[in-house]
Parts: structure tokens; sequence; C-alpha cells
């Protein structure tokens, strides 16, 4: 089944609230070689004004991951998770996230362009922490293979 054009418009339901914990803040930032004491030591992070570890940018990844989860297992999709691959990612940040943020992400599929057999499927996903503020807006764009 090719990816379904109507999918443009969607506006999937928010996610349940995901707790940022310190240890995994310092996991992703180790992951990713983000060694800036900010991200390791709350004293460091503390002393630049944040309230706990700041995760590094990238972190955002974790929550929207949530939401295209939702998108994958949309039965009209057309999206078929081995012919996927994660082509583009940008972030676009109100503020850091830090360790003890509760996020919500809500997903939105801005866009689905024919390429050939397959599509590239563009979405952003709206995150937002427990008071309802802006936090960041994740965008992602998949490149999805056609049909043998």
């Amino acid at each position: 089944m090719p990816v379904n054009p109507e999918l443009v418009g969607r506006v999937f339901p928010p996610t349940d609230a995901y707790l940022v914990g310190r240890e995994k803040v310092r996991e992703f930032a180790r992951a990713v070689f983000a060694t800036d004491p900010q991200h390791l030591d709350p004293a460091a992070a503390q002393s630049l004004g944040y309230p706990d570890v700041v995760a590094p940018p990238t972190f955002a990844m974790v929550i929207q991951d949530l939401t295209l989860q939702q998108l994958l297992a949309e039965p009209d999709s057309g999206i078929a998770l081995e012919r996927t691959i994660h082509a583009e990612q940008r972030f676009r940040y109100t503020r850091p996230i830090v360790a003890g943020d509760e996020l919500t992400g809500q997903l939105s599929i801005v866009g689905v362009r024919a390429i050939g057999k397959g599509a590239m499927v563009t979405s952003e996903a709206e995150i937002t922490d427990a008071a309802g503020a802006h936090v960041v807006t994740a965008t992602s764009v998949l490149l999805i293979g056609g049909d043998e």
C-alpha cells in the first residue's frame, strides 16, 4: 500500500506525560558525547540558572518517538517500518529540557510528498510542559520506500 496522502493535516492525541529523569538525561548525554557539565552535574546546571541537569538538544527525540509510534501504528498510513529511513530532524526550542520536566507531545502530519514509488512524510511534534507551555517543536522527515 502506498503512503496515504490523506495523512496531511491529521493530528494525533497528546501522549501521556513523560517525566524527564536526571539519570536519563545523563545516559543520553553520554550516548551522544555531550560532555558539557550542565548535562551531567546538577551543581553546574544550577550555576547556569537551571533547576537540574539540562538535556542535550536532541533529547527531544525521546518524546517525539512516542508521537511517531502513533503514526506508525495507524493502519491506513501505508508506512511500513522496514521500508522507513529517518531522513531529517530539526528542533525549534522555546527553552531547554531539564530533569524534572513533565513533557507531552502531540504529532501533526504536515506533508506527504510522493517520490517514485515511495514518499516523504513530514511531521511536527509540539512538546509542552506540565503547564501547557511550549518547550520544543520537533520536525521529522521520514523517507518511505515503495513496495517492491
